[in-house]
Protein backbone atom coordinates (compact mmCIF):
# COMPACT_ATOMS: atom_id res chain seq x y z
CA UNK A 1 0.00 0.00 0.00
CA UNK A 2 0.99 3.75 -1.10
CA UNK A 3 2.20 5.86 1.87
CA UNK A 4 -0.32 8.52 2.32
CA UNK A 5 -0.20 12.02 3.09
CA UNK A 6 -2.67 11.77 6.72
CA UNK A 7 -2.97 15.57 6.66
CA UNK A 8 -4.46 15.38 3.24
CA UNK A 9 -6.20 12.94 4.29
CA UNK A 10 -8.06 14.96 6.72
CA UNK A 11 -8.49 17.92 4.40
CA UNK A 12 -10.15 16.29 1.89
CA UNK A 13 -12.49 14.79 4.03
CA UNK A 14 -15.63 16.85 5.45
CA UNK A 15 -16.42 13.80 7.70
CA UNK A 16 -14.25 10.23 8.68
CA UNK A 17 -16.44 10.24 11.87
CA UNK A 18 -14.07 8.97 14.53
CA UNK A 19 -10.15 8.16 13.81
CA UNK A 20 -7.11 6.11 14.97
CA UNK A 21 -3.82 6.60 14.13
CA UNK A 22 -1.27 4.25 15.53
CA UNK A 23 2.58 4.26 14.61
CA UNK A 24 6.19 4.81 15.51
CA UNK A 25 8.24 8.02 15.14
CA UNK A 26 10.68 8.62 12.98
CA UNK A 27 13.40 7.70 15.66
CA UNK A 28 11.92 4.49 16.66
CA UNK A 29 11.74 5.89 19.69
CA UNK A 30 8.49 6.61 20.85
CA UNK A 31 4.90 5.29 19.83
CA UNK A 32 2.43 7.35 18.67
CA UNK A 33 -1.61 7.35 19.39
CA UNK A 34 -3.91 9.97 18.08
CA UNK A 35 -8.01 9.46 18.64
CA UNK A 36 -10.29 11.99 17.33
CA UNK A 37 -13.82 12.49 17.10
CA UNK A 38 -16.18 14.79 14.75
CA UNK A 39 -20.35 15.07 14.95
CA UNK A 40 -23.05 16.81 12.51
CA UNK A 41 -25.92 16.63 14.92
CA UNK A 42 -26.14 19.00 17.66
CA UNK A 43 -25.73 16.11 20.44
CA UNK A 44 -22.69 14.37 18.96
CA UNK A 45 -20.96 18.22 19.06
CA UNK A 46 -21.68 19.14 22.61
CA UNK A 47 -18.94 16.86 23.88
CA UNK A 48 -14.92 17.17 24.94
CA UNK A 49 -12.39 15.21 26.24
CA UNK A 50 -11.31 15.13 29.94
CA UNK A 51 -8.20 12.90 31.34
CA UNK A 52 -9.19 9.86 33.16
CA UNK A 53 -5.98 10.02 35.25
CA UNK A 54 -7.28 6.46 37.63
CA UNK A 55 -7.14 4.89 34.26
CA UNK A 56 -4.00 6.28 32.50
CA UNK A 57 -6.89 8.12 29.76
CA UNK A 58 -9.92 10.10 29.08
CA UNK A 59 -13.48 9.67 29.20
CA UNK A 60 -15.76 11.79 27.15
CA UNK A 61 -18.24 14.52 28.64
CA UNK A 62 -20.94 16.74 28.04
CA UNK A 63 -19.73 20.08 27.41
CA UNK A 64 -22.74 21.50 28.27
CA UNK A 65 -25.08 19.07 30.52
CA UNK A 66 -27.76 20.66 30.24
CA UNK A 67 -28.15 20.78 26.38
CA UNK A 68 -27.09 16.54 26.31
CA UNK A 69 -29.30 14.44 24.83
CA UNK A 70 -28.82 11.17 24.68
CA UNK A 71 -25.63 9.61 26.20
CA UNK A 72 -25.47 6.98 25.01
CA UNK A 73 -22.84 5.99 22.05
CA UNK A 74 -21.65 9.27 22.78
CA UNK A 75 -20.67 9.20 26.48
CA UNK A 76 -17.70 6.32 27.09
CA UNK A 77 -13.97 5.92 27.76
CA UNK A 78 -12.14 6.51 24.58
CA UNK A 79 -8.65 5.76 25.89
CA UNK A 80 -7.40 3.47 28.78
CA UNK A 81 -4.05 1.47 29.82
CA UNK A 82 -4.11 -1.95 31.41
CA UNK A 83 0.08 -3.30 31.94
CA UNK A 84 1.93 -2.10 28.77
CA UNK A 85 -1.13 -1.62 27.01
CA UNK A 86 -2.94 1.41 25.77
CA UNK A 87 -6.31 0.45 24.29
CA UNK A 88 -8.15 3.31 22.20
CA UNK A 89 -11.72 2.76 20.60
CA UNK A 90 -14.59 4.88 19.33
CA UNK A 91 -17.14 3.77 22.01
CA UNK A 92 -17.31 1.08 24.84
CA UNK A 93 -15.82 -1.43 23.87
CA UNK A 94 -12.65 0.15 25.46
CA UNK A 95 -13.74 -1.14 29.05
CA UNK A 96 -14.76 -4.84 27.24
CA UNK A 97 -10.88 -4.76 25.77
CA UNK A 98 -9.71 -3.63 29.24
CA UNK A 99 -11.98 -6.19 31.06
CA UNK A 100 -10.75 -9.16 28.58
CA UNK A 101 -7.23 -8.27 28.98
CA UNK A 102 -7.58 -8.14 32.71
CA UNK A 103 -8.66 -11.33 32.90
CA UNK A 104 -5.95 -12.54 30.51
CA UNK A 105 -7.44 -12.86 27.71
CA UNK A 106 -6.95 -11.07 24.15
CA UNK A 107 -7.94 -7.82 21.72
CA UNK A 108 -9.39 -10.16 19.34
CA UNK A 109 -10.92 -12.02 21.84
CA UNK A 110 -12.56 -9.33 22.71
CA UNK A 111 -14.01 -7.24 20.08
CA UNK A 112 -15.58 -10.86 19.09
CA UNK A 113 -18.24 -10.32 21.72
CA UNK A 114 -19.16 -7.17 20.02
CA UNK A 115 -20.69 -5.88 17.17
CA UNK A 116 -21.34 -2.36 15.26
CA UNK A 117 -22.82 0.28 16.88
CA UNK A 118 -27.20 0.38 17.03
CA UNK A 119 -27.74 3.04 15.06
CA UNK A 120 -29.37 2.44 11.91
CA UNK A 121 -29.59 2.99 9.09
CA UNK A 122 -25.76 3.87 9.49
CA UNK A 123 -24.79 1.20 11.58
CA UNK A 124 -21.21 2.81 12.57
CA UNK A 125 -18.42 0.57 12.51
CA UNK A 126 -16.95 0.46 16.04
CA UNK A 127 -12.86 0.99 15.59
CA UNK A 128 -10.42 -0.26 18.42
CA UNK A 129 -6.70 -0.37 18.75
CA UNK A 130 -4.15 -1.29 21.03
CA UNK A 131 -0.53 -0.59 21.63
CA UNK A 132 1.98 -2.80 23.34
CA UNK A 133 5.40 -1.09 24.48
CA UNK A 134 7.95 -3.43 26.18
CA UNK A 135 11.61 -4.21 26.33
CA UNK A 136 11.97 -0.93 24.19
CA UNK A 137 9.78 -2.23 21.36
CA UNK A 138 6.23 -1.75 20.09
CA UNK A 139 3.87 -3.79 18.64
CA UNK A 140 0.11 -2.65 17.95
CA UNK A 141 -3.01 -3.67 16.26
CA UNK A 142 -6.39 -2.19 14.68
CA UNK A 143 -10.03 -3.61 14.41
CA UNK A 144 -13.09 -2.68 12.68
CA UNK A 145 -16.76 -4.16 13.54
CA UNK A 146 -19.19 -3.30 10.74
CA UNK A 147 -22.21 -4.00 8.57
CA UNK A 148 -22.35 -6.09 5.76
CA UNK A 149 -22.57 -3.37 3.18
CA UNK A 150 -25.55 -1.79 5.20
CA UNK A 151 -27.15 -5.04 6.48
CA UNK A 152 -27.76 -4.43 9.92
CA UNK A 153 -28.29 -8.27 10.43
CA UNK A 154 -24.69 -8.99 9.56
CA UNK A 155 -21.28 -7.91 11.52
CA UNK A 156 -17.76 -8.25 9.95
CA UNK A 157 -15.12 -8.36 11.73
CA UNK A 158 -11.69 -7.20 10.65
CA UNK A 159 -7.92 -7.32 12.52
CA UNK A 160 -4.92 -5.84 11.10
CA UNK A 161 -1.80 -6.32 13.13
CA UNK A 162 1.58 -4.67 13.01
CA UNK A 163 4.03 -6.54 15.27
CA UNK A 164 7.08 -4.70 13.93
CA UNK A 165 6.30 -1.10 12.89
CA UNK A 166 7.99 0.99 10.86
CA UNK A 167 9.64 4.21 12.20
CA UNK A 168 8.01 6.95 10.65
CA UNK A 169 4.92 5.27 9.80
CA UNK A 170 1.57 5.09 10.76
CA UNK A 171 -2.10 3.70 10.12
CA UNK A 172 -5.16 5.02 10.04
CA UNK A 173 -8.57 3.48 10.64
CA UNK A 174 -12.07 5.69 10.56
CA UNK A 175 -15.76 4.99 11.00
CA UNK A 176 -16.49 6.25 8.10
CA UNK A 177 -15.34 6.24 4.26
CA UNK A 178 -17.18 9.55 3.65
CA UNK A 179 -20.24 12.30 4.96
CA UNK A 180 -23.50 10.70 3.23
CA UNK A 181 -27.10 9.74 3.95
CA UNK A 182 -26.48 7.00 5.23
CA UNK A 183 -22.94 7.54 5.60
CA UNK A 184 -21.12 4.73 4.38
CA UNK A 185 -18.62 3.08 6.44
CA UNK A 186 -14.87 2.92 6.49
CA UNK A 187 -13.56 0.09 3.51
CA UNK A 188 -10.46 -1.57 3.09
CA UNK A 189 -7.54 -1.46 5.28
CA UNK A 190 -6.26 1.26 7.71
CA UNK A 191 -4.32 3.25 5.69
CA UNK A 192 -0.56 3.73 6.10
CA UNK A 193 0.75 7.54 6.88
CA UNK A 194 3.55 9.22 7.94
CA UNK A 195 3.55 10.54 11.35
CA UNK A 196 5.84 12.93 12.65
CA UNK A 197 8.47 12.97 16.22
CA UNK A 198 6.28 15.17 18.50
CA UNK A 199 3.04 14.75 20.22
CA UNK A 200 1.99 18.44 20.13
CA UNK A 201 3.49 18.72 16.39
CA UNK A 202 1.20 15.43 15.53
CA UNK A 203 -2.03 16.95 17.67
CA UNK A 204 -1.75 20.44 16.04
CA UNK A 205 -1.48 19.46 12.75
CA UNK A 206 -4.12 16.87 12.79
CA UNK A 207 -6.45 19.41 14.26
CA UNK A 208 -5.56 22.11 11.52
CA UNK A 209 -6.94 19.39 8.84
CA UNK A 210 -10.36 18.02 10.41
CA UNK A 211 -13.13 19.79 8.96
CA UNK A 212 -13.54 23.23 10.75
CA UNK A 213 -17.73 22.60 11.48
CA UNK A 214 -17.54 18.55 12.80
CA UNK A 215 -14.49 18.41 14.25
CA UNK A 216 -15.07 18.31 18.02
CA UNK A 217 -12.32 16.70 20.17
CA UNK A 218 -8.81 15.23 19.10
CA UNK A 219 -6.55 13.55 22.08
CA UNK A 220 -2.92 12.21 20.92
CA UNK A 221 -0.19 10.26 23.15
CA UNK A 222 3.29 9.79 22.93
CA UNK A 223 4.86 6.66 24.74
CA UNK A 224 8.89 7.09 25.25
CA UNK A 225 9.64 3.22 24.03
CA UNK A 226 12.63 3.31 26.97
CA UNK A 227 10.83 4.71 29.95
CA UNK A 228 7.39 4.26 29.29
CA UNK A 229 6.58 7.42 30.15
CA UNK A 230 3.90 9.29 28.03
CA UNK A 231 3.02 12.83 27.11
CA UNK A 232 -0.82 13.36 26.48
CA UNK A 233 -2.27 16.44 24.27
CA UNK A 234 -6.21 17.27 24.42
CA UNK A 235 -7.72 19.24 21.90
CA UNK A 236 -11.49 20.54 22.52
CA UNK A 237 -13.30 22.40 20.45
CA UNK A 238 -16.02 23.79 23.05
CA UNK A 239 -15.38 24.92 25.92
CA UNK A 240 -17.63 23.17 28.96
CA UNK A 241 -20.04 25.11 30.97
CA UNK A 242 -19.42 25.42 34.59
CA UNK A 243 -22.22 26.50 36.83
CA UNK A 244 -21.80 29.44 39.49
CA UNK A 245 -19.92 27.46 42.44
CA UNK A 246 -17.02 27.11 39.66
CA UNK A 247 -18.01 23.11 39.41
CA UNK A 248 -18.39 21.80 35.66
CA UNK A 249 -22.10 21.00 35.54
Amino acid sequence: MEKMDLYALLRENTYPGRGIVLGLAPSGKKALIAYFIMGRSANSRNRIFDPLPELDGICTKAADPAKLEDPSLIIYNPVRTWGDVTIATNGDQTDTVYDFLAAGGSFEDALRTRTFEPDGPNWTPRISGVVEVSGGECAYKLSILKSADGNGESCRRYFFEYPQPVAGEGHFIHTYKCDGSPIPSFEGEPERVSVPEEAEDFAVDIWNALNEDNKVSLFVRAIDLATQETEDVIINKYDPVWDEAGDEE
